[in-house]
């Protein structure tokens, strides 16, 4: 009994031993992970931060503890809230913000932890919102036209005015934007009414411009079809001119071979333009247009 209780009392210590061992270790020896920041403080007083992952050494509580801070892109989202814009009127905006820590010494100087920091980006991003909004007016916000819209512009610059304020904090704002533009009841009908009145001028200046094409097309097909019509009217003139030319050609040609005859036929053609059932002529027995009547041809 003796040697076995000699043997285990070395296994006990050499077990206590591993033990305070282990529980030293977790006194002195930290971890750092890749997304984050660990502080180490003295008595509560930051004295060094480590940014890179890895094992690291300290002093073991209470003279020296780490403190952890999240390094990544955080997103920061507010209730509505409402603001003024240049021109007086109310617009009520739900917006998100998303930031990242820059200096975690400052971050936990002034902020302590994420709590405190989200109280400070309220005001931080109200407050830049409602500058940049009182710069400009309601129909550069809510408009129909593009080019009028400046929500981008206010956007950027508030981001830029955030930042500026954020970096006291240890806190870097890298965006802001809005989720929901709306509008309070009493402000919403003169939108809805200034947004149709826009759209119907639209719509008028789209008929002008309508209207003052088709004028241009009928005055254009009218003016060609004026000039065909010219070009038509010389082109048979010509070929009228040409016609009665041959004609007359002919009718000499004719006349030529036998003027006996061409005169019958000329004679003739007179008679069927002058002489109907109803026409009554009064013409002395000499006229020389009756010699074909009275058969008397000398």
């Amino acid at each position: 009994m003796t040697k076995e209780k000699q043997t285990v009392r070395p296994k006990i210590l050499l077990g206590m031993g591993a033990t305070l061992l282990l529980l030293l270790l977790t006194l002195v020896v930290y971890q750092v992970d890749t997304t984050e920041f660990a502080i180490v403080t003295q008595f509560g007083n930051p004295i060094r931060v480590v940014e890179s992952p890895g094992l690291r050494v300290k002093l073991p509580d209470p003279i020296q503890s780490v403190q952890r801070l999240d390094k990544r892109v955080q997103v920061y989202q507010t209730t509505s809230i409402e603001l003024l814009t240049l021109d007086k009127k109310s617009v009520s905006l739900d917006y998100y913000g998303t930031w990242k820590i820059t200096d975690p010494v400052a971050f936990l100087k002034t902020v302590k932890d994420k709590i405190g920091a989200e109280s400070r980006l309220l005001d931080v991003f109200s407050s830049s919102l409602g500058v940049q909004l009182g710069k400009y007016n309601l129909d550069q916000l809510v408009n129909t036209n593009q080019e009028q819209l400046k929500l981008d512009t206010i956007l950027n610059d508030t981001t830029v005015y955030a930042k500026e304020r954020a970096a006291e904090y240890g806190i870097e704002v890298v965006d802001a934007q809005i989720r929901v533009l709306n509008f309070p009841e009493a402000n919403k009908q003169s939108v809805y009414d200034r947004m149709s009145a826009e759209r119907e001028q639209m719509a008028q200046k789209y008929r002008s411009e309508g209207s003052e094409e088709a004028a241009k097309i009928r005055a254009d097909a009218e003016k060609e079809q004026q000039v065909i019509l010219a070009e038509a009217y010389a082109q048979a003139q010509q070929i009228k001119g040409e016609g009665d030319a041959e004609a007359i050609r002919i009718y000499g040609e004719a006349f030529q071979k036998d003027p006996a005859f061409y005169e019958f036929i000329r004679t003739l053609e007179t008679y069927e333009k002058t002489i109907d059932g109803n026409t009554t002529l009064i013409l002395p027995s000499t006229a020389e247009i009756l010699k074909y009547l009275s058969g008397s041809q000398n």
